[in-house]
């Protein structure tokens, strides 16, 4: 059984002892039993490259009687919450993020909007900056007795930065969908772009500007035939309504300065904002609230490389740690419950073979 903070056997015969070089050595690849409050702070600045997490939710569920979520105020669990979020701040890298996954509540049948005051306290620091509101979609949510309310089924991650530098890759979030895109693709038709010559042809541009379409549209249609490109649309002066609005900028410059303008599309699915996902289960978790493995392995690759660090300062039945480990990232875990800490260990554990990635969700 491990022992608590402060002073914490994280290992057999391990002693974690308070100080920065000890911390290099010890906290990585570790769970610590402990106040998050007072772990943190012990955590050099700039140290690990995304923290994921998801505290206990306010009022929701039993935890102990001990920690956040337990407070008689939302205003009191927010300000709670704000100091664990600034140390989070504090020890993550520039080019790092912030992911706070929080849930709603419902008090005297009025849904108080938790989440949405937590990120606007946030916005208030100005130390970071919100770059996505992350919707997970629960395909099964769990069923409630109210006849006069619809079920709730949607929770946000909030995704912060703390510079315009932070790691990004957008490619390798929900990447099977481009795998499934790309095999379902039509092949390019040998007749493509032939419509384009003619009104090339019937326009106004001038015999200058002509060539120059013509030689591009013929670069357009090789890069197609040899799948660089999936498709492209063309637009030419006077013949096609000009871009505007978002569509505008470059593309009404061209048309504007040399008569057309290619579009190419290259035929990548859209990242959107929204990720779904079942409520998930795990035999024998002792957790009241477990957040889909899927989703933190979708996040964890979406904002860090391989060998990072991330952090989870609830690390509760301990996911984040299991998925950053699977995928080959460094971690850190906090859990403040001997009882979540022990099971998480196990969690680790068990996994210990397991490197592949979980199976896409459709």
């Amino acid at each position: 059984m491990l022992g608590c903070w402060r002073g914490c056997w994280i290992d057999e015969g391990v002693w974690l002892v308070m100080n920065e070089t000890a911390m290099n050595i010890d906290y990585l690849n570790k769970i610590i039993c402990g106040d998050c409050k007072e772990t943190l702070r012990n955590i050099p600045d700039n140290f690990v490259d995304a923290v994921i997490t998801s505290p206990p939710y306010f009022q929701q569920r039993e935890y102990g009687n001990a920690g956040i979520g337990n407070e008689t105020s939302i205003e009191d669990y927010i300000s709670n919450l704000l100091e664990i979020f600034i140390e989070c701040v504090r020890i993550t890298k520039k080019t790092g993020t912030i992911v706070f996954n929080i849930g709603d509540k419902y008090l005297n049948g009025n849904l108080m909007l938790v989440p949405y005051r937590f990120a606007i306290e946030v916005q208030k620091l100005n130390i970071v900056k919100l770059i996505n509101e992350l919707t997970w979609v629960k395909v099964n949510p769990v069923p409630k007795q109210c006849t006069k309310k619809l079920i709730p089924s949607t929770e946000p991650f909030f995704i912060f930065s703390k510079s315009e530098s932070y790691y990004f890759d957008k490619d390798a979030f929900l990447e099977y969908r481009d795998v499934l895109y790309k095999n379902n693709k039509k092949k390019a038709k040998n007749d493509i772009g032939k419509s384009y010559f003619e009104l090339i042809e019937k326009s106004n541009l001038t015999k200058e500007e002509k060539q120059q379409a013509v030689n591009e549209l013929n670069e357009a249609i090789i890069e197609t035939m040899q799948g660089k490109i999936e498709s492209f649309r063309m637009k030419i002066r006077g013949l096609h309504a000009l871009p505007y609005g978002g569509q505008a900028g470059g593309r009404l410059s061209q048309i504007e300065n040399k008569g057309f303008t290619i579009i190419k599309i290259y035929g990548n699915s859209i990242r959107r904002d929204v990720i779904e996902s079942t409520v998930e289960t795990i035999k024998g978790n002792v957790h009241p609230a477990v957040y889909p493995e899927y989703i933190i392995q979708e996040i964890i690759k979406l904002l860090t490389k391989e060998n990072d660090i991330v952090l989870d300062p609830f690390l509760g039945s301990g996911t984040t740690a299991v998925v950053a480990k699977r995928l080959k990232r460094q971690f850190i875990g906090i859990e403040i419950h001997p009882e979540y800490v022990e099971y998480a260990e196990k969690r680790l554990k068990d996994d210990l073979k397991n490197t592949d990635m979980l199976d896409i969700f459709l």
